[in-house]
């Protein structure tokens, strides 16, 4: 297997339609931000129950290997038709997706890959993929979809990033930034809170919560993580919103109207728990933008494990 550029934005290719679309997000990304971008195509040779029926096991992986390198080569044309200049890098590997893709996260900007597909990174992608991808992962999981799975991407808006204060939505703020910068657009910074939950836990006292007084600690809150990214990005136009409600709802409106919309994958409360159960499952299958998926480095986690 070819040596991944360091800091290279990964795009996993199954043959599908939303891969090569996601693929060419990727490009684009790379090509603002003058990096290299590695196309990643993963198979793996079924266990053969017949072996007196079916061809031998190196005509099977022979085969599995030549339809990636078609599908790898077709969209690397692709690509190369709208950003000539960009350097692209290739990759067919015999593995399993979730773990060759942590692996390939470890030095990656981000990875990015398609709603919907063949198989490789497709039926799982709602489930396993982008949540283990989340969890153990090394960098930015960038999951690309438009209002239909195979539709066009939204190619204006405003970058939209929830943040509930945590280090992870941080992470995400500061992710949201760059992406705003590069992509000359607007920063809506999303907060929403509870009059029954405070960062996950019950409120004391509920029948003496002021939701005017909440609202001014939230907005003050947001807007203090906010005002040292703002010094840092001066021409990105900032807006903060905080409103009572729902996280997942509250984004997938906002989701409506961005170019890109960015959360962290573990948080204090409000966006905690993004990437466990239905509301992963809702941001990704539901959003009509691409969705990226923050998660800072931590030592210890991210190990590449086949179980997986």
């Amino acid at each position: 297997m070819p040596v991944a550029t360091e800091g290279s934005i990964v795009a996993g290719i199954d043959g599908s339609r939303s891969a090569r679309t996601a693929a060419l997000w990727a490009a684009d990304d790379a090509s603002r931000r003058g990096l290299p971008l590695r196309l990643v195509h993963v198979y793996r040779v079924p266990l053969a129950k017949m072996p007196g029926v079916v061809p031998p096991a190196e005509k099977i992986r022979a085969g599995f290997a030549n339809q990636g390198q078609e599908w790898t080569s077709h969209v690397h044309e692709v690509v190369l038709e709208r950003f000539p200049d960009l350097v692209v890098e290739t990759a067919i590997r015999e593995w399993s997706a979730v773990p060759a893709l942590i692996q390939e996260s470890t030095t990656a900007t981000m990875v990015v890959l398609g709603s919907r597909g063949l198989g490789g990174f497709t039926g799982p992608l709602i489930g396993s993929t982008a949540v283990s991808l989340a969890r153990h992962g090394h960098c930015p999981i960038v999951v690309v979809r438009g209002r239909r799975p195979d539709g066009p991407l939204p190619n204006d808006g405003r970058i939209v990033v929830g943040t509930d204060g945590s280090p992870t939505s941080e992470a995400a703020l500061v992710f949201g930034f760059d992406e705003a910068r590069l992509r000359e657009e607007g920063l809506t910074v999303v907060r929403t809170w509870s009059e029954i939950l405070d960062h996950g836990a019950v409120r004391p006292h509920l029948l003496d919560v002021d939701p005017t007084e909440v609202e001014m600690e939230e907005r003050k809150s947001v807007e203090e993580q906010v005002a040292p990214w703002q010094d840092k990005y001066p021409d990105v136009p900032v807006e903060v919103v905080v409103r009572q409600g729902r996280p997942i709802r509250t984004l997938l409106e906002f989701g409506t109207r961005a170019r890109l919309l960015v959360v962290g994958c573990r948080g204090r409360g409000g966006f905690e728990g993004m990437l466990l159960g239905s509301t992963s499952q809702a941001l990704v299958a539901h959003s009509v933008c691409p969705v990226a998926v923050i998660r800072p480095a931590v030592p210890g986690e991210g190990q590449v494990d086949e179980e997986l």
